[in-house]
């Protein structure tokens, strides 16, 4: 019988996390792969062709961004979503601009990645937390 459901590949280089990111994927998704480096990222794309790649901002070899804007060079249209422990609009900003569709913050990873896979999906954006501007006291 054939999976039918979309095919994540899934990148971090602590394996805690990369272990509970596979976890709270798996019953929604095919997660085709699991790697720990931003370079390695890159080839298993092209090996498995992933329908969406949720991937950590900071890993050796290239980081999330450098990888985004790097598949956006090449061409490539696989929807991507960051995963990152910083909560600031400056990274969040930086994500959308490389090329991510999704933004999720490491806090809020049970809750918000299945929903930022399939906004990703869909080709709609997904952002865990947005901070607004906390005014300076007076």
């Amino acid at each position: 019988m054939e999976d039918r459901r979309a095919r994540v590949l899934v990148a971090d280089d602590h394996a805690p996390l990369l272990e509970r990111v596979v976890k709270t994927l798996a019953g929604e998704f095919s997660v085709v792969a699991t790697v720990a480096d931003g370079i390695d990222v890159m080839d298993a794309n092209t090996a498995y062709h992933p329908d969406v790649l949720v991937i950590d901002l900071y890993m050796p070899g290239m980081s999330g961004l450098e990888v985004t804007a790097s598949l956006r060079r090449s061409g490539s249209q696989v929807p991507v979503v960051c995963l990152s422990a910083y909560e600031d609009r400056e990274m969040i900003e930086a994500a959308m601009e490389a090329g991510a569709l999704g933004y999720v913050t490491k806090a809020c990873l049970a809750s918000d990645l299945v929903p930022a896979v399939h906004a990703a999906l869909d080709g709609r954006r997904f952002v865990s937390v947005l901070f607004e501007p906390i005014p300076s006291p007076r």
